[in-house]
């Protein structure tokens, strides 16, 4: 059989199919592009993050930000409902310094970023597999301000507070590690109290008080700058106002976990802005959707969308209050619900 066109592809083709004159491929590196089979036209239809999971999530009430183990950030636009940029991770091809990520990704573990957190300042933080951390900003995403290496262990969660001016970052190395944001990210202090690794952070709507939860159950409680744990924390922070409810234990979300289960099967936790709803991601692929507060024997609506692991949940914030975000972990898929 003689071949009477050819056409150039950027990634190993998946999936074909033909109709009407157009040629429709599916590719290794997430995109679906189509071909006009006598003009040689080609036309991006979608692209997606392609290797390893999808954990970073985060919205500026404009956009929403993703990042994951292929060495991609995506800005997605949900008016629209589709990627409007990308950026790399990192161009470095570092080990972590100790305890790798599990992932079943290709690329090294300082091109593989399981966290990004958004500033009301425009910052974008992204936080890799090998412990380092990459300060960029809304408006050139691709170039990095800043590099920072004092994590020992891969970074799970990074939380800005909300005015902007602190930075608090949790590795799987038990420490939180908080940056003034306002002078250069130098290092303020590390919360040292956890025994396991970092999962969630919250913090008050005056930025001088964290919340966090760890691997070890524990549910502590960080007065900042000078980040020293308040013993008493769940007691002196009864009329605090927080800024974001992330933490997975509490007095609020105690109603997440059914009956029999252990709570780790419970992955990322949020509240919509007027605090009338809890939402949840879960190891069985669903998006739960709790009323607040949500109490023991309370039943939720569960959707289902993904075909893996559920990481992380956002409500939209600003103008896409109207929306609830989600990603998935090996299914590598953002998800966006009305």
């Amino acid at each position: 059989m003689t071949c009477i066109k050819g056409f150039q592809v950027d990634a190993l083709p998946r999936a074909i199919d033909s109709h009407l004159g157009k040629i429709i491929v599916g590719l290794r590196n997430g995109n679906i592009e189509e071909f006009d089979i006598e003009t040689g036209d080609q036309k991006l239809i979608s692209t997606s993050h392609n290797d390893g999971e999808v954990w970073g999530l985060d919205s500026d009430g404009t956009y929403v930000y993703t990042s994951g183990d292929d060495n991609q950030v995506k800005i997605w636009c949900p008016t629209k409902r589709e990627c409007i940029g990308t950026s790399i991770v990192s161009e470095h091809t570092r080990k972590a310094k100790r305890n790798r990520a599990s992932t079943l990704g290709r690329h090294p573990d300082s091109q593989s970023a399981r966290s990004v957190g958004i500033s009301c300042n425009g910052d974008i933080a992204v936080c890799a597999n090998d412990g380092h951390l990459t300060i960029r900003n809304t408006a050139d995403p691709a170039t990095i301000i800043k590099e920072i290496n004092d994590s020992l262990e891969w970074i799970e969660v990074s939380e800005y507070s909300p005015d902007g001016k602190y930075l608090a970052v949790g590795s799987h190395d038990t420490n939180i590690y908080i940056y003034d944001a306002s002078d250069g990210y130098s290092l303020v202090g590390k919360c040292k109290k956890h025994n396991a690794t970092i999962t969630c952070i919250d913090w008050s709507q005056d930025s001088s008080v964290i919340r966090s939860v760890c691997n070890a159950y524990e549910l502590l409680f960080f007065n900042i700058p000078s980040c020293e744990q308040d013993p008493s924390g769940a007691s002196n922070t009864t009329s605090t106002i927080w800024a974001s409810h992330h933490c997975k234990f509490g007095w609020l979300v105690d109603g997440i976990f059914p009956k029999g289960t252990d709570g780790t099967h419970i992955n990322g936790v949020d509240m919509n802005a007027d605090q009338s709803l809890i939402c949840c991601g879960d190891d069985y692929g669903l998006v739960q959707l709790f009323r607040n507060p949500a109490r023991k024997g309370g039943i939720p609506r569960s959707y289902r969308g993904h075909s893996e692991h559920v990481v992380r949940t956002r409500f939209g914030r600003g103008g896409l209050s109207n929306y609830l975000f989600s990603v998935g972990g090996y299914d590598q898929a953002l998800m966006q619900w009305k």
